[in-house]
């Protein structure tokens, strides 16, 4: 049965949004995606204002930017930013969402400077770690403010070290520039390797990425690599996957370009240098916002935002995989809903690969192009990518009393993990942030269970 498609309208932001009973975002008679989704777990909540931009004396009081991360034991980390404090805080709960420690631990410790958008990798067990990275709004003497700073915790997330800054720059750390006046914050991303290496990777709005690595669990990290980017193509959206052979992937886009294509870089020592990069395929329109994942079995999966019309317009979510350690990439396929139809137009992915091997996608819905994001999208891959589920709304992310989503600093988010290959542990998680101005901000966890592929026929 073909799925019944409802259109309502958000009155505090005159937006109409269509939202699928039936699971489908895109009209199509593919079946519904195969995951049940639990009742969603409160977070965090906290006021919804947002006062005019007066660097770190702005008054923001909201919770915002929430990531998370899945260790092999199926617990869940979750990671966001309290704008009032401007501080990152992190809580670990176990396989039903239920926390672990009485209260969340307060990792950036810098009420002085607001922290914004992290990223987290976790590791199994009691004493397993917690890996964090996020921008912090300091001002070295550039034009922007912004540093990327890390900390890590060997206690299972109970404690955690004092924050490094990694870049020491004044040209601005984890600002993803898509012109002179519009960047999105949180152009940074880490990721660990099978040998237990760390590596972190941002942009400045003065165009360059950079890579910084630690071959001693994060007590110390490499000075930073420039890997590409220039002011004149300035790199944006910065994406990592290490494969089970060590081998570094990163993937970015260009701002300044309304035509940009996504370009990739590997490593083969480690994150010590990087190969030319390359353009893995062109398109007619804008790419934007790639995230990468590797499978056990060394495939590529490789998610990004398009928009058909350049940066500013309907945007959908493609998906592409490569099974020759990113030499040559399938021809991406279309997953989500978008301007050829009467869905939301989607974009910002987040990537993960599940416990079977196949790939996993969670979006950003919009309702028209230039609008906030309002509510999740989500689609499963079957048999490594293959095939894909229908794209579908997780349920409750787009409740129109509770406003549209975070973060409002920038989309440049991961809101998406899955327990890793061969754990044994099915779920899925995704984080959502909500913003209603003037009323409340909150953050919520989804927790998921694959159906059996024939649910729902």
């Amino acid at each position: 049965m073909a799925p019944s498609i409802i259109r309502f309208t958000i009155p505090l932001m005159g937006m109409s949004l269509l939202v699928t009973t039936g699971c489908s975002l895109d009209g199509s008679d593919r079946p519904p995606t195969p995951v049940h989704w639990q009742d969603p777990v409160e977070v965090a909540t906290g006021e919804a204002y947002q006062g005019p931009w007066r660097m770190n004396e702005s008054d923001f009081r909201y919770v915002d930017a929430p990531t998370v991360a899945m260790d092999e034991t199926g617990r869940v980390g979750v990671a966001w930013v309290n704008q009032e404090a401007k501080d990152v805080y992190f809580q670990l709960r176990d396989a039903s969402g239920r926390p672990l420690t009485e209260d969340p631990v307060n990792v950036s410790r810098s009420p002085d400077t607001f922290s914004w958008l992290p990223r987290m990798v976790m590791t199994e067990g009691d004493d397993g770690h917690v890996y964090l990275l996020w921008q912090e709004i300091e001002f070295s003497g550039g034009s922007h403010g912004g540093e990327t700073f890390f900390a890590r915790s060997v206690d299972g997330g109970r404690s955690f070290s004092e924050p490094q800054n990694l870049s020491r720059t004044p040209a601005g750390a984890g600002k993803g520039r898509l012109s002179t006046h519009r960047w999105d914050n949180g152009s940074h991303d880490l990721a660990r390797g099978p040998d237990g290496t760390l590596y972190a990777a941002w942009t400045e709005y003065e165009g360059a990425l950079r890579l910084s690595r630690s071959t001693d669990d994060g007590r110390t990290f490499s000075d930073p690599l420039h890997v590409a980017g220039s002011a004149t193509q300035p790199a944006r959206g910065p994406t990592l996957a290490v494969n089970p052979r060590g081998r570094v992937h990163l993937a970015w886009t260009v701002g300044e370009d309304p035509a940009a294509d996504l370009r990739l870089a590997t490593s083969g020592d480690r994150g010590s240098s990087f190969g030319d990069s390359r353009i893995p395929f062109e398109t007619d329109g804008h790419s934007d916002a790639p995230a990468l994942a590797a499978g056990s079995d060394g495939t590529l999966h490789l998610a990004y935002g398009e928009s058909p019309d350049g940066p500013f317009g309907p945007s959908h979510v493609r998906y592409a995989r490569s099974s020759d350690g990113g030499d040559t990439f399938e021809a991406p396929r279309r997953i989500s809903g978008g301007p050829d139809d009467d869905a939301p137009g989607a974009g910002f992915p987040s990537l993960a690969v599940d416990g079977e091997g196949s790939p996993l996608l969670a979006w950003h819905v919009f309702p028209e192009a230039g609008s906030r994001p309002v509510g999740m999208g989500f689609a499963a891959g079957r048999d490594g990518g293959n095939s894909f589920s229908s794209p579908s709304l997780v349920p409750g992310t787009a409740n129109p009393e509770a406003g549209f989503n975070s973060s409002l600093q920038g989309l440049l988010m991961r809101t998406l993990a899955a327990a890793p290959e061969g754990s044994g542990h099915r779920t899925i998680a995704v984080v959502h942030g909500s913003f209603r101005p003037d009323h409340e901000s909150r953050i919520r966890l989804f927790l998921g269970e694959p159906r059996p592929p024939d649910a729902g026929r």
